[in-house]
């Protein structure tokens, strides 16, 4: 594709696989979870190579910066090429622990928690992220 051709926004974050369907990218961008330079853009801003922009889905927030552009969806493997992810280590860490952390269970019929089953939760719970940070 020519530097001087137009690619959209909400069609290149569909094609480089940020979002699942075209719609979806549509909809985060009048949503306001597309910033450049921390302003709102619109579905049809166009895309420039070397532009760095922060995208926000669910609880993950991602930052990408355009490298090339991708007018059709490709495999996963192809998309990568297409921009650098920028995102710190720290929003990387974030999203993901929120599904490596335990589940704890009580038995059924337990009632809740005393004050003294509580205190012993948050320590676990301190002792479990701790274990995190050390890594």
């Amino acid at each position: 594709m020519a530097d001087k051709e137009k690619l959209r926004i909400d069609k290149y974050l569909w094609s480089i696989r940020i979002f699942k369907t075209r719609s979806l990218a549509t909809e985060a961008c009048k949503a306001g979870r597309i910033k450049l330079n921390g302003q709102n853009i619109k579905p049809s801003y166009p895309v420039k190579i070397g532009e760095t922009y922060a995208v926000q889905k669910g609880a993950e927030r991602r930052v990408i910066k355009v490298i090339g552009l991708l007018e059709r969806r490709v495999d996963a493997k192809t998309a990568v090429q297409f921009y650098e992810d920028h995102t710190p280590l720290e929003e990387t860490y974030a999203y993901k622990s929120v599904f490596l952390q335990p589940v704890l269970q009580r038995d059924r019929g337990a009632g809740r928690p005393t004050k003294r089953d509580r205190r012993e939760i948050e320590d676990l719970q301190n002792e479990w992220w701790e274990s995190l940070e050390d890594d």
